[in-house]
């Protein structure tokens, strides 16, 4: 199965959760689009493209993939203490808003490529704590 079938198997998925289409209404429209078909592994692409403009016509909408934010880029030699920030953070399962919020909580300050090195430090010394605390490795 290419990637662009599975893509498309899985879109079905999402949209028939998202209609909260019951298995046999949706095992009926498969049929009706497909020649009788009732699974979609066994659709053509043309015929997944078809059940995906059907589920669209219904009302799925389908939404972007969660980003994590942009990360910030610091204009000095901090880039060590970021890496290690952004190592938390993933760890944690966590976004850049996050530290972002942190910055403002501890020192007051908007964004985190406004801290200096002492501040960034305190931010990666408060994540580790977190880590050890939830018991995940520091």
């Amino acid at each position: 199965m290419t990637d662009r079938r599975k893509a498309m198997i899985a879109k079905i998925k999402i949209a028939q959760q998202q209609l909260q289409m019951a298995d046999d209404s949706y095992r009926a429209m498969l049929a009706r689009l497909a020649d009788g078909k009732t699974s979609s592994t066994k659709l053509t692409l043309q015929q997944l493209d078809d059940v995906l403009a059907e589920m669209k016509r219904l009302g799925f909408v389908q939404k972007p993939a969660q980003k994590h934010g942009r990360r910030p880029q610091p204009k000095d030699s901090r880039e060590t203490l970021m890496a290690k920030i952004e190592a938390q953070l993933a760890t944690a399962g966590r976004s850049w808003e996050y530290a972002q919020g942190m910055a403002k909580r501890m020192y007051r300050i908007e964004k985190i490529e406004w801290l200096d090195y002492e501040q960034l430090n305190g931010v990666m010394v408060a994540l580790v704590y977190d880590a050890r605390r939830n018991g995940r490795p520091a």
